[in-house]
């Protein structure tokens, strides 16, 4: 009897204990199938040699001047463009500006020392390091405003002027295009700038500038563009 009771309590006690199921291994999800990505290629067509095709210029419609400084005009206008669309365009006119990168090789001409200048601009609420430029007169010669500027700013004239490049600095919205100016053969005299200019003049090699220019630390659009255009034309020369 005690073994038979014995065995009746051991049979309630597995009963009464709850049954645990182990849980199925789980099954592996299939990775997702990336959806396929139009290659850029079959996009945008592929194109060896860039021709210049300025294409057709919009049709002005209407022109108002709705501001004016003596440094520049605003403007909006209702623009007819190529594609037909009618649209308003508020733009800045300006006279116009030159860019002058001054180039000293005297002591080397694979490394040549590049006058900069050091100043604050409010606009961009920092002091930015820049090459040399300047807005033109009505009607002023391109290079005479160069001579000019380069002889104000840092008080050196250059014997040697060269057409480097041109570019617009803000398409978007700004008329203005620059022409950047390579003046080398440099001779040093006295500056004047104008009053409110406060300019700290620099001699920098080319190649320390570049190095601040791949920091980050050369953020003047004028001054990347004028140097890396030099760098490469440099690097042809060699």
């Amino acid at each position: 009897m005690p073994a038979k009771s014995k065995q009746r309590k051991t049979t309630a006690s597995k009963a009464a204990r709850p049954v645990v199921k182990k849980s199925a291994a789980p099954k592996a999800v299939p990775a997702k199938k990336m959806e396929a990505v139009s290659e850029p290629d079959a996009m945008v067509p592929v194109v060896k040699e860039l021709k210049i095709n300025p294409g057709r210029k919009a049709k002005v419609l209407s022109s108002e001047l709705r501001y004016e400084v003596p440094l520049f005009r605003i403007y909006n206008e209702t623009v007819k463009e190529s594609g037909g669309k009618v649209l308003s365009r508020d733009i800045i006119r300006h006279n116009g500006s030159v860019v002058i990168l001054p180039v000293d090789s005297s002591k080397s001409k694979r490394d040549p020392y590049i006058v900069l200048e050091r100043q604050y601009r409010h606009a961009a609420g920092q002091f930015l390091y820049e090459v040399p430029a300047g807005k033109m007169e009505p009607g002023e010669n391109r290079l005479r405003a160069a001579k000019r500027e380069l002889l104000e700013e840092t008080g050196y004239t250059a014997r040697k002027w060269t057409q480097l490049t041109r570019y617009f600095a803000s398409p978007g919205f700004l008329g203005e295009w620059m022409q950047v100016f390579l003046a080398e053969e440099l001779v040093p005299g006295p500056s004047c700038p104008e009053d409110d200019e406060s300019i700290e003049l620099l001699r920098v090699p080319l190649s320390e500038l570049l190095r601040l220019i791949d920091r980050g630390q050369v953020q003047d659009g004028k001054t990347l563009v004028s140097v890396l255009s030099f760098a490469r034309l440099l690097g042809q020369r060699k």
